[in-house]
């Protein structure tokens, strides 16, 4: 994975992470923790995409920038980010009750 790559992966799941926020009042971890979570989702969805051979790594063809892949990439982060918030609200939440 590139930098760019890497970039764009961390700052979509940043993105994913907020929107999925702002969309789940209820599982919310306020601005810093859906960053947070997001950043983390976004990175992880990144690479489990890579390894299973659904992304290509660099995000640049023969001819320049591959639209395709920087699609796939923001798209995977982004819920990779949305995810991640989730999963982390349920175990708050489940830690929360016990």
């Amino acid at each position: 994975m590139d930098l760019m790559s890497l970039v764009v992966s961390l700052v979509s799941g940043i993105v994913g992470g907020n929107v999925a926020g702002a969309a789940m009042h209820d599982k919310s971890l306020g601005p810093i923790g859906n960053s947070l979570a997001g950043l983390l989702g976004g990175g992880a969805g990144s690479v489990i995409l890579q390894a299973l051979g659904l992304l290509t790594g660099s995000g640049a063809g023969a001819g320049g920038l591959d639209v395709g892949s920087l699609i796939g990439n923001i798209a995977g982060s982004g819920v990779g980010g949305a995810l991640m918030l989730l999963i982390v609200s349920l175990i708050k939440s489940a830690a929360a009750k016990a």
